[in-house]
């Protein structure tokens, strides 16, 4: 388990302790997406969802889902969570929605966790709308493409 800090010495599960760990500034963006069907993706985006404004129902769900990671996530430490933004971008190409999310803190953890909550919580609320029309949907892509702040300092996706 080396190397796992969520494992203590017997390998069992534990929620890190951060209480010495100093207290800086930490940013995370998260990226993934949403690939549907030409026609879903036209209703999506000319606005005639039954359910209503796909995108921005999508996005109120992604900053919720960032200030709820810890009530989902059962290791992640409760964090004053500063600031959360999740954009949701029609992509002809896919075709379907590009979802980025970025959490800022100031702490003594990252914000990691929440973007990947945010992407991942956005990406299955379209789902959740437009799954009426259009049940083979398929959500992938989510990682972190941006960790900054703390010990381990800055960290970028290639």
């Amino acid at each position: 388990m080396s190397g796992l800090t969520h494992f203590d010495a017997k390998g069992d599960a534990h929620m890190v302790d951060v209480s010495d760990k100093a207290v800086t500034a930490r940013i995370a963006t998260a990226e993934g997406w949403v690939k549907m069907a030409p026609e879903t993706f036209e209703i999506i985006t000319e606005g005639r969802a039954k359910k209503g404004d796909v995108i921005s129902v999508a996005r109120l769900a992604g900053i919720m889902g960032a200030k709820k990671t810890p009530e989902l996530i059962p290791l992640c430490h409760p964090l004053p969570v500063t600031k959360v933004t999740v954009d949701l971008t029609p992509d002809a190409d896919l075709p379907g929605l590009r979802i980025e999310a970025t959490v800022k803190t100031t702490g003594q953890t990252g914000v990691e966790m929440e973007a990947l909550t945010a992407v991942s919580t956005a990406a299955l609320t379209v789902y959740d709308m437009a799954k009426a029309v259009d049940k083979a949907m398929e959500i992938g892509g989510i990682r972190v493409v941006l960790k900054d702040g703390g010990k381990s300092g800055r960290y970028e996706a290639t």
